[in-house]
């Protein structure tokens, strides 16, 4: 299943389903709720063949051997679970999690000083987690870039469960343009800006790296925003590690990214495939953390990257910053 295919999957569940959740989660506790999440497993393990397809093809990548069913319905119980720890992370914030955070400092003496900057997450463990950061320390301003078209039903869900959070999300539907400009306005104002930068959306600028021992594609136009901004870079992942425990890991990427417009090519490639390594690693560490249910490899229809025309052209084609939300 291409990346085209995937964005016109209908999203798994119902409204009812959604806020029948909701509601056994806020009334009759997490232990409880966690028990739907079977049912949740054996929908996708029976009626989803494109995700059961795709999470076979990443796990035999990431477990180094062929997936069992098991496996697989792992994977996809690892994903529901971190969708129900949202509403628990946004409605009564971290308290009955275990955090263990790491690599915080930097990012603490960049906005003590004011100074925004770019925090690149992915499809790796709870992108929800990191952005609790904003709960953890109340004058830390999280802006999120997400697109908000994508699981309509569970983003208003979870808007629903912290207004406030929803309000500083900067939508991905619009013009490219104006998401830059967003982008631009919630740094000057020393905020934190998180967006995910694993995933290239149908028809965006990308280029290829090695992750996982062959060649994907992942989307050039954050690292040119971060140069055209000239933003620092930081990495975050929140890993699930398995009932109650998370790990939110910081890492510094870049102080400001330089591209060079003659050798744009070039350094765009080797920023993406090094952070296809890094991303490689925390993968390995918690393998059944990805979360994209496509055929992110392409192996049934391969596309080519699009050629680099530059920030303005990325975000003139609205797709600057275009980043799917889970």
């Amino acid at each position: 299943m291409n990346d085209s295919h995937w964005k016109q999957r209908p999203e798994g569940g119902s409204r009812f389903a959604f806020h029948l959740i909701r509601f056994i989660a806020s009334n009759g506790g997490r232990s409880i709720a966690r028990l739907t999440l079977y049912p949740i497993v054996a929908y996708f393990l029976i009626v989803r063949g494109p995700e059961r397809r795709a999470s076979r093809a990443y796990l035999a990548r990431v477990l180094d051997r062929p997936p069992t069913l098991l496996d697989v319905a792992r994977h996809i119980h690892t994903f529901a679970a971190t969708i129900l720890d949202r509403v628990y992370m946004l409605s009564r914030g971290m308290d009955r999690f275990k955090v263990n955070i790491s690599g915080l400092e930097p990012i603490d003496r960049q906005l003590d000083r004011g100074q925004g900057m770019l925090l690149f997450g992915s499809h790796l463990g709870s992108f929800e987690a990191l952005r609790v950061l904003a709960r953890q320390r109340p004058d830390l301003k999280v802006r999120v870039v997400l697109d908000r078209a994508h699981n309509p039903q569970l983003t208003q869900l979870l808007d629903a469960m912290d207004p406030q959070i929803a309000r500083n999300v900067i939508d991905a539907g619009q013009d490219g343009p104006s998401i830059v400009f967003a982008i631009k306005q919630a740094t000057d104002e020393g905020a934190l800006v998180a967006l995910l930068v694993d995933r290239a959306a149908p028809g965006e600028p990308s280029t290829s790296a090695s992750f996982l021992g062959a060649s994907a594609q992942f989307p050039t136009a954050p690292w040119l925003i971060a140069a055209a901004l000239k933003l620092p870079v930081v990495l975050g992942f929140g890993l699930y590690r398995g009932g109650s425990h998370y790990d939110l890991v910081f890492e510094t990427f870049s102080e400001g990214v330089a591209i060079e417009r003659h050798n744009r090519p070039a350094i765009l490639a080797a920023l993406v495939q090094r952070y296809a390594e890094r991303l490689q690693a925390h993968a390995r560490s918690a393998p059944y953390n990805w979360f994209n249910f496509y055929d992110f490899w392409h192996a049934d229809d391969p596309q080519q990257a699009l050629p680099d025309a530059g920030v303005g052209a990325d975000v003139q084609r609205r797709v600057a910053a275009r980043r799917s939300g889970y």
